[in-house]
């Protein structure tokens, strides 16, 4: 989806919160629906039964019916396709939404005069029940069927228009390249560049934890707090911008440069679940393990990964990562003492010298070309010749 930063007037923002709190009411419905199923009980109400008793539920209060049944509706196809998510085991059980985490709301049936541009970065976006707004035109639009209208925890909103970009056309020059993802190394390319995202300022550090202190001795539910968390908020929204950028920026530099993009297929979610435990056990390293998963969030692993397929799909080949960071790329010797460090990595067979992420690009590059030629009918280089018996020879004698 291309997202728009959406600018409402004050009196259309108070509509916007409107729309997000109905989608979240009937959300919070479905969900207190779902929950009371049990094995051996009727099943739960679907999509169609959901939407007449949605009806039935706008005919008797009037706040209800005051908002968009558009909103309200597409609020309970989203809470559906959730469902089948959950049920398709690809994403959790759908829970209950807070206020102030998560707000927005889908319109479907956009008409092409729906959106208009007003300007050369200027545009405009029809919402029910709000009217014209203004968003910032910052690439093409294109022709949506449907859009969704986002507000994140700093106040700022968002449209989003349901568009399927084309991909980057290949260079057709046959180069390859590998990609090895890291917490110190954001990104070290196989031809030596390393990558790094962009975090926030020792100012701004500093700001955030003087920020973190004041929210600490905070009281709950005072104003001061809820100016506190905002504040957090923005500088955290900050950060999270400038990451997307370099994503966005590398991700597009390496599907045009490489026909051949090779990542280590790394499982993120697995690798950043907590090491609490319970309390009858307890994990271990506790402390360490939660710094390790900031610092991989913090690097874009998995963004990195989904937008380089996004914008060269079939030229992404994800490479097992066992020992790609033990194996010598000049020798293949395979040693867990060659990585002195986490920037040094020495052959303990041959001496080869390099840095320890860029060896282990190259490893994962040989390993995608290798990959790649076969999948375009050749064979990887040190691979089993498996034939046909030939009738001929099976004949003499």
């Amino acid at each position: 989806m291309s997202r728009y930063r959406l600018r409402p007037s004050p009196a259309q923002e108070a509509v916007l919160l409107e729309h997000c709190g109905h989608a979240r009411y009937v959300w919070n419905l479905a969900v207190e629906q779902h929950t009371h199923w049990q094995r051996g009980r009727a099943s739960a109400p679907g999509f169609t039964e959901q939407c007449r008793q949605l009806t039935e539920a706008r005919a008797a209060c009037e706040w209800l019916a005051a908002g968009s049944i558009i909103v309200q509706q597409q609020a309970l196809k989203d809470f559906h396709q959730a469902m089948a998510n959950f049920f398709g085991a690809t994403h959790r059980r759908p829970r209950w939404r807070r206020r102030g985490r998560g707000e927005g709301f889908r319109i479907v049936a956009v008409k092409a005069g729906d959106v208009r541009r007003l300007s050369r970065k200027g545009g405009q976006v029809r919402i029910p029940k709000v009217g014209w707004v203004r968003f910032r035109w910052s690439r093409p639009v294109g022709e949506a069927k449907s859009f969704r209208v986002t507000r994140d925890a700093a106040g700022r909103w968002h449209v989003a228009f349901a568009l399927i970009p084309q991909p980057i056309p290949a260079p057709g020059t046959g180069a390859v390249v590998g990609v090895d993802r890291g917490v110190v190394v954001s990104a070290a390319l196989s031809t030596g560049d390393l990558l790094t995202v962009p975090a926030l300022g020792e100012a701004e550090k500093k700001r955030l934890v003087r920020l973190q202190r004041a929210l600490a001795r905070a009281k709950p539910g005072s104003k001061r707090r809820t100016k506190v968390k905002v504040a957090i908020a923005r500088l955290k929204a900050r950060e999270g911008d400038r990451r997307k950028d370099w994503v966005e920026q590398i991700s597009t530099d390496l599907a045009r440069r490489f026909d051949v993009i090779g990542i280590e297929d790394l499982k993120v979610s697995a690798m950043t679940r907590s090491a609490k435990g319970t309390l009858e056990a307890p994990g271990r390293n506790v402390r360490q393990k939660a710094g390790l998963n900031r610092g991989i969030l913090a690097n874009g692993w998995e963004r990195l990964a989904a937008r380089l397929e996004h914008k060269a799909p079939g030229r992404v080949w994800k490479i097992d990562p066992r020992y790609t960071s033990q194996t010598c790329n000049a020798c293949r010797h395979i040693a867990r003492e060659s990585r002195e460090s986490q920037a040094l990595f020495r052959c303990v067979a041959c001496k080869h010298r390099d840095h320890a992420d860029v060896n282990a690009a190259k490893n994962i590059r040989d390993t995608a070309e290798g990959y790649a030629v076969a999948a375009r009918g050749g064979l990887p280089l040190g691979g089993p010749v498996n034939r046909e018996p030939q009738r001929d020879l099976l004949l003499v004698g």
